[in-house]
Parts: structure tokens; sequence; C-alpha cells
């Protein structure tokens, strides 16, 4: 299926983001400025300039906003502070519903912060991020659960963002881990797409996209050697899309293993957040085309242009098409 004729259906799919939704927020300091604290002495880190994008599932659905997706929303967690307000009114403004979102005051909103050297441009201090590390209260576990249960078949398409690298405080809990198996088997033909950092090995009956790093890393944990097909095997997998940087990437199916080479990009900018990318571009296309082939061309046009621009940047529709017919597609 050609990808114009692709990228015209978008408009009427429709796609919950699942799980850890957070801010970013990008700080340029000026090493100009780092005069010793009065009461310390330390040095101060002085941030001139400031922007703010979602982050982890909100760059998911940040792009699929901006390939003109019909109906985006988010289902996650987000405190009551000044970090979850800027998230809402950052998804709001690129009309991505965050109607679905629990707010609680028990937990603080997941943000990362990245520190940018405003002389050189290059993000050269230690993150700082907000995170938490204690199991996610019950009565949020409860009202996620709640949440999805309800609203899961009015989505054509369903993205799980397993973003936390803490073993307990993110999202995904193996309640809700559970409850989404069930849903996939409940309804073999629904879309459900999971990106997950840490635990791609508990998951069953969902399509898995690890990068390769995350990939290997399952395999050798599991079997001691890498062998996807057995990955897949073992989690019950409809498929894998493993995506290798600038290789593309490696669907793993029925049929075996097939490498999807991606458009070539001579000096790529930025590849924080290429994988979520792929993932929105790659998953709704599955919807459209039922092609594995299609979705993963998809994917890879949409990521080979957000490796383009600083942070984690969207893909626009005339630019895709831009680029696929540079590729022939």
């Amino acid at each position: 299926m050609k990808v114009v004729d692709v990228l015209e259906q978008f408009p009427k799919k429709t796609a919950l983001v699942v799980g850890d939704i957070c801010l970013d927020r990008w700080c340029t300091y000026d090493p100009a400025h780092a005069e010793p604290s009065r009461e310390t002495g330390i040095p101060r880190l002085a941030v001139v300039r400031t922007e703010i994008t979602p982050g982890a599932g909100g760059t998911v659905a940040n792009n699929l906003a901006a390939l003109k997706t019909g109906r985006v929303s988010v289902l996650g967690a987000i405190g009551e502070d000044g970090n979850g307000l800027e998230l809402v009114s950052l998804l709001n403004a690129s009309a991505i519903s965050p109607e679905l979102l629990v707010r609680s005051p028990l937990l603080s909103t997941f943000t990362y912060t990245k520190l940018i050297n405003a002389e050189t441009g290059i993000e050269d201090q230690p993150r700082v991020d907000i995170i938490n590390t204690r199991q996610l209260p019950d009565q949020v576990e409860r009202q996620i659960m709640h949440h999805l249960q309800t609203f899961w078949r009015a989505f054509d398409v369903i993205f799980v963002s397993d973003q936390a690298e803490t073993r307990r405080g993110g999202v995904v809990t193996p309640e809700i881990r559970s409850l989404i198996a069930e849903l996939a088997v409940d309804d073999p033909e629904k879309i459900i797409w999971v990106d997950s950092r840490i635990r791609s090995e508990f998951f069953r009956h969902v399509i898995l996209k690890p990068n390769l790093l995350e990939a290997e890393t399952t395999c050798v944990s599991l079997f001691g050697q890498v062998d996807y097909v057995r990955l897949r095997t073992e989690v019950k997998a409809r498929s894998l899309f493993v995506t290798q940087g600038a290789k593309g990437v490696l669907v793993v199916n029925d049929e075996g293993e097939t490498l999807v080479p991606t458009r070539q990009v001579e000096t790529p900018v930025d590849i924080c957040g290429a994988g979520d990318s792929f993932s929105a571009g790659a998953g709704v296309a599955l919807a459209i085309t039922r092609s594995e082939m299609d979705a993963a061309r998809m994917g890879n046009l949409v990521s080979s242009i957000t490796i383009t621009k600083k942070g984690t940047g969207t893909a626009s529709v005339a630019e895709v098409l831009a680029a696929a017919e540079e590729m022939g597609w």
C-alpha cells in the first residue's frame, strides 16, 4: 500500500496511549553566569531558556497528533503539581485529550529535565529527573484500570508506554499489564502496541516494539542467547518490531525474520524519541494496512524525519510524503 494512501486514512483512526505520560523540560544554561552561591559556594547552573514538551508516552501522542490521527487520548497518572499543569496544557495545545489522566496528590508528575550548554549546544550535565519509586497508589491503579476497561474498545490502536526504569513507581503495574493481556485475548484483531524499556518479557499476546539493546538484553536474560523467534514464542506476541537504528527494523512474525531498511540520514541531530515516533507511525499504519511490512516502512519514515530535529521532534504529513517520494514508497 502506498504511503500516501496510508496517510489519507490516519484521520479516520483513533489512538489511546496508556502508561507513563511525562513532561520533558529542556533547560539551556549559560556557563558565563555560573557565579558561586553566596550560601553554599557551589557554582550555579544559570538557566536562561526553557522549552517543554510531552515526554515518554506523551511523545508518542505528540507524533500521532502531528500525523493527523483522528482522535488521540492519553491514559496515565500525574501529580497535582506545576509539572502536571504544564503537561496538561501542552496536551490540550496539540489537541490530545488529557481527560483520562488520573491526577493524584500522592505522586509527582514524571519529569525529565535536560541541561544544555548555551555555548556548545550540547547536553553535558546530569539529567535531573522527578520519578516515583513507590508502588502506584491503589486508588490510582484502580482508576486507570477502570478507564482502560471502559474505553479501550473506542480506540483503533492502544499504545502502551512502559518507560519507567525503576522497579516500582511506573504506571504499567503487574495488574495493569495483566489487564492488557486479557484485552488482547478478548479482541485479537485490536492493535495493542507495547514499548517497554526493561519489562518486555512480562507482556503477553501483544505487539512488542523493543529496540536492539532491549531485545538482546531480554533474550539473554531469558535464554542466555539472542533468539528473537524464541522470544516471540515465549511472550506469545503477535509480532515483534526490533528497531535497529540506521539499519531499520527487524520484523519477527509467522514468516520468520525480515529486516526492513530505513531511509538513510547522513547527520542525525538527535535520536531522542526516535522509537516513540516509529511507534506512532507504524502502529496506526498497521491498523490501516494489516501489513507489518507497510507498518515498518511508515515507522521508519517517521523516525528518519524526527532524528533530524532537536529534542523529541515530530514529523508532519508533508514531511513524510516528501520522504516517501524520495524512497519510492
